[in-house]
């Protein structure tokens, strides 16, 4: 960035906010360099999930053994098909927690939930199953990417950098 370019910005910046100079000063210092953080928001959501998936396959979290034998709620008519399902749903509730704070199950339930065709009759949202979120949400918290919190869980900042490393990582390709 030009230097009448970071100016104005920092001019800007000091008018519209009040932060500390120290700030200011960090700010200069990483546009100076050229340096600019990717971010889970500054690229493609289905990239990112595949790049996470494939780290946390490589983190050896466990997967239980009945993921190839069940459903994924009652809207599904089958099983997933993907050999890598459980480490794309972990991935997926990551990026969830990263972008929307705190989650819980309820609320994935919804998120990952659809419609139930019902034949003749008009089809209805239905939730998906809690088990597989549940039991993705306590091995993702033993692993030290998200913590239980009174109600629900967030994201560490172990998490944080797992995503923000794996977007850097999917910007650059």
């Amino acid at each position: 960035m030009p230097q009448a370019g970071l100016n104005i910005l920092v001019c800007f910046i000091e008018e519209r906010i009040s932060v500390k100079k120290t700030d200011l000063r960090l700010l200069e210092s990483t546009f100076a360099r050229g340096v600019g953080m990717v971010t889970v928001y500054d690229v493609n959501p289905h990239k990112l999930i595949k790049a996470v998936a494939e780290k946390l396959k490589g983190m050896g979290i466990p997967q239980p053994s009945y993921i190839g034998t069940v459903k994924s709620g009652a809207h599904r008519e089958r099983m997933p098909q993907q050999k890598d399902f459980w480490y794309v749903r972990l991935a997926s509730m990551l990026r969830n927690a990263y972008v929307n704070g705190n989650i819980g199950v309820g609320k994935l339930r919804l998120h990952y939930g659809g419609r139930k065709i019902r034949g003749v009759k008009p089809e209805k949202k239905r939730k998906a199953g809690g088990s597989i979120i549940r039991k993705g949400m306590q091995a993702l918290e033993a692993a030290g990417l998200l913590a239980k919190k009174k109600v629900g869980r967030e994201i560490t900042a172990a998490g944080k950098k797992l995503l923000d490393s794996a977007a850097k990582e999917v910007s650059s390709s």
